[in-house]
Parts: structure tokens; sequence; C-alpha cells
């Protein structure tokens, strides 16, 4: 069996849970403030918060960014269902932007021309979010450059970029947005077990999204309205969530962070050798920008056959390799279709999903392993 996804925990990973177990906090305690400095320090951005997941991350970034009731949010129709979901959370309204055909990933083109006829109409929207899709970087100079001129906030969806740059900075370090947001589910480039960060450089909105993982409460003196009451005193001052991330949480984060590099580096090896292995078959190979090192969380081809991936699916899944496909176009998931959305309305975003498919691309696999699919998918591409 080939798996689709592995996490890759080693015996300091296992030590580093142990020793939490061991100690006197299993919950806010040292840990989760070390792993945010870790990732803060790693992609060059002022603050992280740490969440127990990614979707928590994108919901609490669109409340810090003042998302709510009557306010549209616009994201990829590719990418998953928590990428929209995260605005209707806040009573927002949600639609999308149409992708580009090669990559899956925000179209700049596209968002121009919805930005120019939104602003016609008085519907602008408060917050963009762009999916870094299996971890190749949106183009997000041009996006920050519209969203500048348009005075519309960002929230960069990373889920599956963590270790990833774009522009000579990493993925994270926010130059080009307001937020970003990595996610550490155990398929991802690092895991937490579950778990997401949400970066941000505005001390504002991480002091507001670090209220909102607890509660929205505070112990700062400063924020009280009754300081004086005593060590024991805490004040709730907003509706918050209980989103907080586990000390065990923490521990295998900030252990995998000191791995970090070497996934990526064996991850873009793994995809070069599936380069060279499907050179030649009827596929073409989903690539990042060239100004962008890429997480490659996901292997992606776009099949030159698409009537026959069903029928390429089940062979391959037949012959023990898990491959899978990512992802089915958001607006025709049915909860959304109920909210009026229709077969048509993003028609690059339904041509992209109908030719992906996508391959198995972890640290524990091998490059015999590689052979093995390529060889798998060439018997059944004509």
């Amino acid at each position: 069996m080939i798996l689709y996804g592995k996490q890759d925990i080693s015996n300091a990973d296992i030590d580093a849970v142990v020793d939490v177990l061991q100690s006197d906090f299993l919950t806010q305690g040292p840990k989760v403030p070390a792993f945010e400095k870790a990732i803060s320090d790693y992609c060059g951005a002022s603050f992280a918060v740490a969440v127990n997941s990614a979707t928590s991350a994108l919901h609490i970034a669109c409340l810090a960014l003042n998302v709510g009731e009557n306010d549209w949010v616009w994201t990829s129709p590719i990418t998953f269902v928590a990428s929209a979901n995260c605005a209707l959370y806040c009573g927002a309204n949600i639609d999308f932007v149409d992708v580009e055909p090669t990559s899956g990933n925000m179209c700049p083109k596209a968002l121009a021309a919805k930005l120019a006829w939104a602003a016609e109409n008085a519907c602008l929207p408060k917050v963009i979010i762009p999916v870094h899709l299996c971890g190749h970087s949106c183009d997000m100079k041009a996006i920050s450059a519209l969203a500048k001129q348009y005075d519309v906030k960002v929230i960069e969806d990373a889920s599956h970029g963590i270790g990833g740059s774009f522009d000579g900075n990493k993925l994270g370090c926010c130059q080009y947005s307001d937020i970003t947001v990595f996610s550490f589910h155990p398929v991802k480039i690092i895991t937490s077990a579950e778990g997401g960060v949400a970066t941000t450089n505005d001390s504002q909105l991480a002091q507001s999204m670090a209220m909102l993982r607890s509660h929205g409460i505070t112990k700062t003196p400063q924020k009280m309205l009754r300081p004086n009451e005593g060590d024991w005193y805490y004040e709730q001052h907003q509706l918050g969530f209980n989103y907080r991330m586990t000390e065990l949480q923490a521990a295998l984060g900030l252990s995998q962070m000191a791995r970090l590099d070497e996934f990526i580096s064996r991850r873009n090896q793994l995809a070069q050798h599936y380069a060279t292995q499907l050179s030649g078959l009827a596929v073409n190979i989903v690539e990042p920008l060239s100004n962008s090192v890429s997480a490659r969380h996901l292997q992606m081809i776009r099949l030159q056959t698409p009537n026959k991936r069903k029928a390429i699916f089940a062979a391959l899944r037949n012959a023990g390799i898990q491959v899978h496909v990512h992802y089915f176009p958001v607006h025709l998931q049915p909860y959304y279709l109920n909210l009026g959305f229709a077969v048509g309305d993003y028609p690059q975003a339904e041509r992209f999903y109908e030719q992906i498919l996508t391959l198995p691309l972890h640290t524990q696999l091998t490059e015999q392993q590689v052979e093995l699919v390529s060889l798998a998918l060439a018997e059944h591409i004509v």
C-alpha cells in the first residue's frame, strides 16, 4: 500500500510529548507561547496565535478584522470548505473569485475584474482569502496591490503552505496580507496532531485573536474595568470561543519545527522525481510560481484525458495506491447550492476540478514508490 499521506514522527517528537505529560501543565503552560515564537521567528512575522485548528484560526481572523453581518468575504472555489465557512460563521456573505486554469489558485485578473464591478455596485468585500493550493503560493504581490487599491483586508489561507516562500520571503511573514493561517493536521507539512496558527504583524489583531480563542477573556489589568479585584479576577470583554491549543499539541509542533526545512527539501525532491517520471505522459504537472518555493503539500496533476479520471482513479486505488482529488468546488457543495450558487458560476474552477488528480507526496514516500505510481499511471493514460 502506498499511502496518500502519513505523518513523520521521530523519537524526539515522542519525547517532547512525554515530557509534557510528566510536567505540571497539559494546557495553558509554556509550550504554546514557545511554539508561537518558533512560528513567528521562522516566518518573519511579529506575532503568532496558536489555536486548535486552522478552521478556528480562519474564524477568529475574520472576527479580528470585524467581519460581520452584511459584510462580504471572497475566497477561492478550489479549496476545503473551511476557507468559505469561516465567513458564514461570522454572519457574513460569501462569494468566490475564479481560479487560474493551470494552478487552481485565485486569478488576479478575475479578482481585478470582480473588484471593479463590486466597486461600481457598492458591494466590495471586507476581506479576501486567497488559498495557497497544495503549498503553491498565489501571486500575493498582485492580490495585495488590488486589495490596497480597494481598501480590502487580506487573510492568506496557507493551510498547505508552512515552510514555503514567495518573492524571497516565507509564507506567513504577512508582507502582502493582514493575517496568514497555517494548519498542522497530520497530513500537512508538520503536525501538532490537530492545530493551527495565525500570524500577523499587527499587535491589535494579535491581541484580538488571542482573546477570541479563549472565551473573550482577559486577565490584563490595563484592560479591565475593575483592575484592583485581585490576582484571581478576570473579565470577559467579548464573545469568544474555546479554541485553545493544548501543551501536548504545541510540544509536538515545536519538535516538528526543527525538521521543517528538511521536510520541505524532501518533498521538493520527490516532486522533481515525479516530474522526471511523468514526462511524456498525457498529464500536466501543477507547478508553483517561478518566484516561489512550494511547501509541496500535494502533488497535483491535470489529466489531459479528464473523461477517464474515474477509471484511472479506481485502477490506482485497486493497485494499492491512495490517490485523491482536491478539491470539489465549494460553490457546488449542496449547502452552497442552497445559498444560490450554481453550476457555471466559476467555469475555470469547475474545469480545473474535472482535470485534477492528486498523487501521494509525503516525506516517507520513496523514489521507488514514486516510480511505481508513475508506472501505474502510464498503464491507464492513453
